[in-house]
């Protein structure tokens, strides 16, 4: 078996940290919306499970390019 190259490493989907410790889920990172803004969090068909990012972002394009960027801080606790 042969290791990623960089750019499929780079594309790979990431995992909330927060839904894996207090869940046990492994759920995709991915740009959720709340009252108080855009926020890096995870979901699953029931609805939102965790807030993994610190910040808010104003709008879901900021929130995506942190997250692509990896321009975010992860919540040490839910």
């Amino acid at each position: 078996m042969s290791e990623p190259s960089a750019s499929s490493s780079a594309t790979a989907v990431r995992s909330g940290a927060l839904a894996l410790a207090w869940t046990g889920k492994r759920l995709p990172l991915q740009v959720l919306r709340s009252a108080a803004g855009h926020y890096i969090g995870t979901q699953d068909d029931e609805g939102p499970v965790s807030r993994e990012s610190v910040e808010y972002f104003p709008t879901h394009l900021a929130a995506r390019r942190a997250l692509d960027t990896h321009a975010w801080t992860q919540r040490a606790h839910p």
